[in-house]
C-alpha cells in the first residue's frame, strides 16, 4: 500500500491519497490523471486492469485502488 501512495503522489503531489475516499465522486483526479495512473499500476505492479474495472468506484480512493490490484494479481 505504501508503494502505492508512493506512486500516487508522484502523479499528484497536491492530493492526500491517504485520507481521500472521493476521489471521482468530487473530482479530486482526472480522466487524464486516472490513465496516468493505470500506466503507473501496470508498470510498477505488473498487473493490467481491464476496461470492465475502469469504474469509480476502485478508483475512489488508495484503499479501493490496491483492492483492485490485489483482485487482479
Amino acid at each position: 500500500m505504501e508503494k502505492l501512495i508512493e506512486l500516487l503522489e508522484e502523479i499528484r503531489d497536491d492530493v492526500d491519497f491517504r485520507n481521500c475516499t472521493t476521489l471521482i465522486d468530487d473530482e479530486v483526479i482526472t480522466s487524464f490523471d486516472i490513465i496516468q495512473i493505470i500506466s503507473v499500476i501496470d508498470e510498477e505492479f505488473d498487473v493490467s486492469i481491464p476496461a470492465s474495472e475502469i469504474k469509480p468506484a476502485n478508483f475512489n480512493s488508495a484503499e479501493a485502488l490496491y483492492a483492485l490490484i490485489e483482485r487482479i494479481k
